[in-house]
C-alpha cells in the first residue's frame, strides 16, 4: 500500500466521529446510503460497514487507481474519479478526509496529491462543497475533517457544526459536519 495514502491522526479521528454519528443516522435510516470522495487505504469505508451502513449502500471514489484496486479488494464499490466527476445519486452520508495543507514547493511531487488542498490548502474542499451539493440527499449530512493549516475555506451555504478536534504538534484537526 506504499502508493495509497496510510491512515494517520486525521483518519483516525475522522474514523471515532463516524464511529458515533452513522449508528444515529442508521436507526433512523436502515437504508442510508454513504459516499466517500477519496477512499485511500478503505479505513472510512470499513467504518462505516462496522457501524451498520450495509455495505451494498457504501460507495466511494478516488482519484488513485491504486486505492480504487484496494478497496475493490476489501469488497466496496470504488470507482476512479476526480471528486464527484463519475458520481450518480445522493447520500445521506458524505465523507471526505482531503488532502488539506497548503502548497509547499518544498514537499515532493509524488507526495502533494495526497497532502495539498492547493496553493492555500482549501481550494480542493470548496471545490468539493460546491459540488457536494448535488449529490447529498435531503436531511443528509457531510463529514468533513479540515485543519488549522488550511485557509480560504469557504463554508457559506451549509450549516457548521463542529463536532471533534485534536492538536498535533504544529497544527489542530477538526471534523465538522455540515447540513443544508
Amino acid at each position: 500500500m506504499k502508493d495509497i495514502y496510510s491512515p494517520e491522526e486525521d483518519s483516525y479521528l475522522l474514523s471515532s466521529v463516524l464511529k458515533k454519528k452513522i449508528h444515529h443516522i442508521v436507526e433512523k435510516n436502515p437504508n442510508a446510503k454513504l459516499l466517500e470522495i477519496g477512499s485511500g487505504s478503505g479505513i472510512q469505508l470499513e467504518t462505516a460497514f462496522a457501524s451498520g451502513i450495509k455495505k451494498k449502500n457504501i460507495f466511494s471514489c478516488d482519484i488513485n487507481p491504486e486505492a480504487v484496486k484496494h478497496c475493490k479488494n476489501l469488497g466496496f464499490n470504488c470507482v476512479k474519479s476526480n471528486l464527484f466527476e463519475k458520481i450518480k445519486g445522493k447520500y445521506e452520508i458524505i465523507v471526505f478526509n482531503p488532502p488539506y495543507l497548503p502548497e509547499d514547493s518544498r514537499e515532493p511531487k509524488d507526495s502533494r496529491m495526497a497532502t495539498t488542498g492547493g496553493k492555500d490548502g482549501g481550494e480542493l474542499t470548496n471545490k468539493f462543497l460546491k459540488q457536494a451539493k448535488k449529490r447529498l440527499a435531503k436531511n443528509g449530512r457531510i463529514f468533513l475533517l479540515v485543519s488549522s493549516l488550511t485557509k480560504g475555506l469557504d463554508f457559506s451555504d451549509y450549516r457548521k457544526k463542529k463536532l471533534a478536534e485534536e492538536k498535533l504538534f504544529f497544527e489542530k484537526l477538526f471534523v465538522l459536519e455540515f447540513s443544508r
